[in-house]
């Protein structure tokens, strides 16, 4: 899928990994600045659209820490930004591992910390931090003009698992409502698994809110 995201930046999805995770490239068209958001996987595709559009990747950003969003941080090399209260999952994965037997994937160190209302400037594209814990206690999503990167916060009338180690689903909620259902309706939410929505949809269809 490519869209455009704003005038002024474009997205690019690739679906892959043990669980079908949603990764995205954004880069600002202008300076060609850009983002890689979520790698769980390494694939030749990721590597070659960013060559062919002469992209640079300034920081790898995972919205949390969880092995399926995190596991090519260290394959694909680029500083890699996390929020600090999910820190620790860059090495343990979120305790997932043992979910799928056999594989493994390189532990990083963070260059940076994402922070409630940080910004990431990418040439005159901005990408707004919020965070949305629940689903771990570091989960961020991603604010790009009318578009929300939401992670495993919010998805297609659904919203992410918080059975899990760190998980809340009191927290989860509250993110929801009275962070991502403040945003405009039309804002399209691209989210870390399935297909993308809006918030307006979700507002008015996602049974488990």
């Amino acid at each position: 899928m490519t869209s455009k995201a704003h005038h002024s930046n474009e997205v690019k999805r690739f679906v892959g990994g043990p669980i079908q995770t949603n990764c995205y490239v954004v880069h600002d068209t202008a300076s060609l600045d850009g983002v890689l958001i979520d790698p769980g996987f390494y694939a030749g595709e990721i590597t070659g659209y960013i060559r062919d559009k002469g992209i640079k990747i300034l920081f790898t950003v995972n919205t949390h820490g969880h092995y399926d969003h995190i596991t090519a941080n260290g394959s694909f090399g680029y500083p890699v930004l996390i929020h600090e209260s999910d820190r620790d999952y860059l090495s343990s994965g979120g305790g997932l591992l043992g979910l799928f037997p056999g594989v493994s994937f390189k532990p990083v160190e963070p260059a940076g910390f994402l922070k409630d209302g940080g910004v990431i400037d990418l040439g005159s594209t901005r990408l707004e931090i919020i965070h949305t814990p629940g689903h771990t206690p570091g989960c961020v999503s991603i604010k790009c003009g009318e578009v929300l990167f939401s992670g495993d916060t919010l998805f297609f009338e659904g919203v992410g698992r918080t059975d899990l180690p760190g998980g809340d689903h009191r927290s989860l909620v509250k993110s929801i409502t009275d962070k991502l259902f403040k945003l405009p309706d039309g804002t399209k939410v691209l989210p870390g698994h399935g297909p993308l929505t809006t918030i307006g949809h979700e507002k008015t269809a996602n049974a488990f809110l």
